[in-house]
């Protein structure tokens, strides 16, 4: 079973209670450990950098301070997967969906292209990776999380197609 998200309404909730469940696994088989942790604002970076994609976003300032459940092991990136920020604002972003010949005709994803041949390294976009990280500490509302991170998308791209509640 790949990437699960369900979202419960307080008007879908037999007592009026807003329920948010995630799961982070892999329809391989593969398994990532993660870890709860809490991010204060000094640890955030002025920049940040992707380590998949090499693409670096200057961060808003005054960020809050949210809670991830990155990947335990360091190195293959953040993978903060789903968090709530301290204005009360949850967001799950790391699903990855699949995207028609079409759309992707209309809207192709930007790769990473490391230096080759004395041709320069070209960033790709963001990803599953990031998104949590350079969205959820910045927002006070899901509508400003929404603008963020299409603004986020339309500036820098992305390198794949991604499910994001």
């Amino acid at each position: 079973m790949a990437c699960t998200t369900i979202l419960v309404g307080k008007k879908a909730s037999y007592d009026g209670s807003t329920m948010i469940a995630r799961n982070d696994d892999s329809g391989s088989g593969h398994f990532t450990a993660k870890k709860f942790v809490t991010v204060r604002p000094e640890e955030l970076p002025a920049v940040y950098k992707s380590v998949l994609s090499h693409v670096e976003i200057e961060l808003p300032k005054n960020p809050m301070r949210f809670t991830a459940v990155p990947n335990a092991v360091k190195g293959e990136g953040v993978w903060a997967a789903s968090g709530v920020n301290e204005a009360n604002v949850g967001m799950t972003a790391t699903e990855t969906i699949t995207s028609n010949p079409r759309v992707l005709g209309a809207d192709p994803l930007v790769r990473y292209r490391p230096a080759r041949d004395g041709q320069p390294e070209i960033p790709g976009g963001i990803g599953e990776e990031d998104i949590v990280f350079i969205v959820l500490p910045y927002i006070h509302s899901a509508r400003e999380g929404v603008e963020r991170l299409g603004g986020l998308l339309e500036k820098y791209g992305t390198y794949e197609s991604n499910g994001i509640a």
